[in-house]
């Protein structure tokens, strides 16, 4: 990125995107966005900004004067429309980061989430929260406690005072106070506020959905850290049977009607077919989560852990079949179907065999 040194017009105080210090340079590209520094500008580009750049342009280009009421309330609306959309991007970038570990980088996403949201809803909205939870998340993996302390009572008090707060806000909110207890070797707290956690997001998805498995999850890693490994092992067996049977669902759709390759050129889907799909954030988790598992479980060579490693083989290999990493989708397919050699034939098997052999066929070339 290049960098283009401001000279302010007398009187024009121009602000760092992420700081908001004097700002000294601005993006070149769009042109409406400024920083303090190259540091500032380039943490920025890499956690958010290159992928809204060319969208800023219209939220920040002042628009010539409308002659009507009716004109003026039409691109009013049209702003609200673009900066939630904004919202919604900002948001899921920034927990897909956090999902790929990558702390700092979330950090703009979530500032750029909470700028848009102060500008649509307010500085006491509810709607505030999601950016609170990625920046005390963020902070929590950095180690900075303290600060994280901060982000999570000002979120807290805000869906304290809002009843009608959305129930998966208050998921995430447990969710993030059980890590920060966790981070503080506070595991009774921490099994507690993940409990909550369980609870909130099983009333706005129910108890096995993707979005309840988080919690499961963590409150495995507790239980793993207690070396309680019967309540654990149980935990990471629910966290696995929910992705599979979601991923089944995805992967099902998909084959119906198989991708097919170009001769040069990415997989494709056919035109005109509309699928159900994962988000980033989505993506993020379950590589997160679903890799941890196989982990933990290529460690356990006990026959009897043979049906565990059979699972989640065969979920990971789903998964990458979705993402249309072929490498790991037949890695994992293969390893599924080995593990499921070792063990009576049923359903299950049968299954993870027919798929293997889907995934070890090449694709259909398409001219």
């Amino acid at each position: 990125m290049s960098v283009n040194p401001l000279s302010n017009p007398k009187g024009v105080e121009l602000k760092c995107e992420l700081c908001q210090r004097p700002a000294f340079i601005k993006c070149t590209k769009c042109r409406v966005t400024y920083y303090c520094g190259k540091e500032h500008q380039m943490n920025d580009w890499v956690g958010i900004h290159e992928k809204i750049c060319q969208l800023l342009i219209p939220l920040r280009t002042p628009v010539p004067f409308a002659g009507s009421e009716e004109e003026r309330q039409h691109r009013q609306e049209q702003q609200i429309i673009r900066q939630k959309q904004m919202i919604d991007l900002s948001r899921t970038t920034g927990q897909k980061l956090l999902f790929e570990g990558k702390h700092v980088e979330s950090i703009p996403a979530a500032i750029q989430a909470l700028r848009f949201s102060i500008a649509v809803h307010g500085t006491a909205s509810v709607e505030l929260v999601p950016s609170y939870l990625i920046l005390a998340e963020a902070a929590i993996g950095l180690g900075k406690l303290s600060e994280a302390e901060d982000y999570l009572a000002q979120a807290e008090w805000t869906v304290l005072k809002t009843p009608s707060c959305p129930n998966h806000f208050r998921s995430r909110l447990y969710r993030n106070l059980g890590l920060l207890a966790a981070s503080n070797g506070q595991y009774d707290d921490a099994l507690r506020n993940y409990a909550n956690d369980i609870f909130y997001a099983s009333q706005d998805a129910g108890p096995s959905d993707i979005a309840t498995s988080g919690g499961y999850f963590h409150m495995a890693n507790v239980f793993f850290r207690q070396n309680r490994m019967l309540v654990a092992d149980s935990l990471y067996d629910k966290v696995t049977d929910i992705w599979m049977k979601h991923l089944q669902k995805l992967t099902a759709q998909r084959r119906a009607t198989p991708m097919k390759r170009q001769t040069i050129g990415p997989v494709f889907e056919e035109a005109d077919i509309h699928y159900d799909y994962l988000d980033e954030a989505q993506t993020a988790e379950a590589k997160q989560v679903l890799n941890a598992v196989f982990d933990l479980r290529q460690q356990q060579t006990d026959a009897k852990y043979d049906e565990k490693r059979m699972k989640i083989a065969y979920t990971l290999s789903m998964l990458y079949c979705l993402l249309s990493d072929e490498d790991k989708c037949k890695l994992f397919s293969r390893t599924a179907k080995t593990a499921s050699e070792n063990r009576e034939q049923d359903s299950l098997s049968l299954e993870i065999d027919e798929f293997d052999k889907f995934c070890q066929r090449p694709m259909t070339i398409s001219s």
